[in-house]
């Protein structure tokens, strides 16, 4: 299974480049569209993100760095990964502002980082 919020979202473990600690890139090639396209595929790891379902290894390791990449705006994200990101909180906010609601109420109770996504990508249906 793919993994969503690498979308989201940002997973990943981390590792050293030129001195600078990313996530690891094994993700970066995902096909984000197809896990956006397919509503099952996306509300399995929305439960998992949400610890509402089960999860896969992609799913663990995806909520295991939400917080840190939300809080740091993505720093030791790869473009790659930001443009997934981008992609999918766009998808979320747009076109599932309950699960977004939900994960944003379990990430960023206060709405200190998340503010900033919601204003930028909001889009006008």
């Amino acid at each position: 299974m793919k993994v969503l919020l690498v979308i989201t979202v940002i997973s990943f473990c981390s590792f050293a480049i030129d001195g600078e600690e990313t996530y690891d890139k094994k993700y970066d090639n995902i096909n984000i569209d197809e896990i956006l396209g397919n509503k099952r595929l996306l509300v399995a790891y929305i439960k998992c993100v949400l610890e509402k379902g089960k999860c896969t290894a992609e799913g663990y390791e995806l909520k295991s760095h939400i917080k840190d990449a939300l809080q740091t705006g993505c720093k030791k994200c790869t473009k790659q990964q930001r443009d997934g990101i981008r992609k999918v909180i766009n998808h979320m906010i747009n076109n599932e502002p309950e699960y977004w609601g939900q994960m944003v109420d379990k990430y960023d109770a206060e709405r200190i980082y998340t503010h900033r996504y919601e204003k930028e990508l909001k889009t006008i249906n």
